[in-house]
């Protein structure tokens, strides 16, 4: 072989969305059974926000990333740290990290923090108008939780906004446990075991 002759060597990987979507499902349905009252408290909450909200979608954006998919890669990787720094927040609140921290806490700041993944959402919404329906409903439930979540920080009718949040967090949890099974089955099966919608097909 000489110096110009090049050797391209393609790695094939599997598609992380379904490990992503897990994720995403398990740790909205455990975290809205607290907010609509089913469950109480927050410490069993914790570890399917660090290990299937954090480290599963972080995991996909990871094998997104070897996918050259800028869009799953950013999506998960994004929503991924949110739950590492949820998770973070619920701790330092309930005294894990120490009395002085717990005493300084102030909700707003989280709520500028749920501010900035709205705006992030809603573009990224704009995005999965042209991947499938499924993942674009999954976004559109996604912005109605941070929604809720800004607005109920910021102490804007807080009953109304945390019990819209609940129940979009559910509902994402929902959705997307029927997207991980559409993402699992149709690779499995090589075809469309459980449709997931086309593209809208507005921008492309």
């Amino acid at each position: 072989m000489t110096s110009q002759e090049k050797q391209s060597v393609q790695i094939i990987t599997a598609d992380p969305s379904g490990i992503g979507l897990f994720g995403l499902a398990i740790v909205t349905l455990v975290a809205s059974s607290q907010k609509l009252g089913l469950t109480t408290g927050l410490s069993y909450v914790i570890p399917w926000a660090i290990f299937l909200g954090a480290i599963a979608q972080i995991f996909a954006a990871v094998q997104d990333a070897k996918h050259n998919n800028t869009f799953g890669m950013t999506a998960f990787g994004a929503y991924g740290f949110f739950w590492l720094g949820v998770a973070s927040s619920w701790l330092m609140k309930m005294g894990a990290f120490g009395p002085i921290l717990a005493a300084d806490i102030d909700g707003k700041q989280l709520g500028f923090a749920f501010l900035g993944y709205l705006i992030f959402t809603l573009f990224m919404t704009i995005g999965a108008m042209e991947t499938n329906k499924v993942l674009f409903i999954i976004f559109v439930l996604i912005d109605f939780l941070f929604l809720g979540l800004t607005l109920d920080a910021f102490g804007v009718a807080p009953h109304v906004f945390h019990t819209m949040a609940a129940y979009a967090e559910m509902s994402i949890a929902i959705v997307s446990l029927y997207g991980c099974g559409a993402s699992v089955l149709n690779a499995h099966f090589g075809r469309r075991f459980l449709p997931i919608g086309a593209p809208f097909g507005i921008f492309k």
